[in-house]
């Protein structure tokens, strides 16, 4: 079975700042089908994108522009966006989500 795991695991309100899958998905890995594994995979790896981030222009996947219902988002602590990416228009990538203060 593949897996983004990169063995340098620290949860980040929700996020491991090792492989940037939420906690949840991480936790359900084992128990996913090889197309819901290979979407988070590509997903991560920006291999399929809904926009770029506005926090550093790298692709970035929002669940609910993509189709569904809820968002990869919705898992995480709620956090405090920095002044300058209030304005953004679209959800950030994981990594500068990551980089956010929690509430």
């Amino acid at each position: 079975m593949q897996t983004p795991c990169i063995a340098a695991c620290k949860n980040s309100g929700g996020i491991c700042s090792g492989c940037k899958r939420t906690i949840p998905e991480i936790i359900q890995w084992k128990n996913m089908g090889e197309d819901q594994r290979r979407d988070i995979m590509d997903a991560l790896k920006g291999e399929t994108q809904t926009h770029q981030c506005e926090g550093c222009g790298k692709p970035s996947q929002c669940d609910i522009s993509a189709g569904k219902l809820t968002c990869w988002c919705f898992e995480l602590e709620e956090r405090e966006i920095s002044a300058d990416l209030k304005s953004a228009s679209s959800c950030l990538c994981r990594s500068c989500l990551e980089k956010q203060p929690i509430k």
